[in-house]
This record gives structure tokens, C-alpha cells and sequence, in this order.
């Protein structure tokens, strides 16, 4: 099943976080993401014509998150969006930062 079919999933006590191996693995479903092996986040910056556009992205990227219960970190300046993602329960990168970047692609 690809990530963007998933749903995200609540952490079980005692998650780790991804191996740089499995991480780049699931790298490939999100290719315009980039990973800050330092910070073991994913991130991606988004750009639009204007502000309105920029905000109308990230109402729609807010609903989805709720709607998964997972919550990138937003970074707006004008008509530039970056959105990163990590889990803060594991203290790195999880499945669900993939499959919710997998699903941000869609609507983006």
C-alpha cells in the first residue's frame, strides 16, 4: 500500500524512531521532501503566487492534520509555505511523518 493510502497511526509506548535506512526508503514516496539527518525531520518548502493562495494551502493542509491527528510544524512568510515534520513521541522521524507528507503532496 502506498503512503498516501495509509492513515496515520497513534504511537505505541516504547516507539523508536525510523532507521536512516527505512527512512530512506520511504524518502521515495516524497521525493520533493528533503531530511535533516541532524534533526531527524523531513521537510518542504511550498511557494505560490500570493498570499491568499499560500494561506488557502494551509487551511487545507490544517484540516488534513487534524483529520490525522498528526501536526507539522508551519513556517508562512507571505507567499512561501515550509511545513516540517517530525514526531515529537519518538523524538524523531515515524511512519506517519511520511504517510501525512504523502497526503500534503496530493492537495498541494
Amino acid at each position: 500500500m502506498e503512503l498516501h493510502q495509509k492513515p496515520c497511526q497513534p504511537c505505541r509506548n516504547g516507539a523508536q524512531p525510523l532507521s536512516a535506512e527505512i527512512a530512506g526508503k520511504m524518502m521515495r514516496q516524497v521525493p520533493e521532501w528533503k531530511i535533516n539527518r541532524e534533526s531527524n525531520r523531513i521537510s518542504r518548502k511550498f511557494e505560490f503566487d500570493e498570499f491568499r493562495p499560500a494561506m488557502e494551502f494551509v487551511n487545507k493542509v490544517a484540516h488534513l492534520a487534524e483529520d490525522e491527528g498528526h501536526h507539522p510544524d508551519f513556517f508562512i512568510h507571505y507567499n512561501r509555505v515550509e511545513l516540517i515534520l517530525w514526531t515529537h513521541k519518538v523524538g524523531g522521524l515515524h511512519e506517519n511523518d511520511f504517510i501525512l507528507a504523502a497526503k500534503i503532496d496530493r492537495i498541494s
